[in-house]
């Protein structure tokens, strides 16, 4: 079925797929982990955190969380 859009369409970023319409098979094309510590996420204007002891724990024993490896 084809697909109608009626809507102006504003799309700033994307980090997965944006699709409109019919579809077979949609797969993830890249996978990614990223640690971060106390208030290292932060975006904004005015961040003031204050972290007196922060630790991140990187321990991983599955190894594979998003395998992509059957993606074309």
């Amino acid at each position: 079925m084809p697909c109608l859009i009626v809507a102006p369409i504003n799309i700033n970023a994307a980090e997965g797929v944006v699709n409109f319409g019919d579809t077979l098979v949609i797969n993830p094309k890249t996978t990614g982990k990223g640690y971060s510590g106390s208030g290292g996420g932060n975006t904004g204007n005015f961040i003031q955190t204050i972290s007196v002891v922060s630790a991140t724990n990187t321990l991983d024993p599955d190894v594979f969380d998003s395998n992509n490896a059957g993606n074309a």
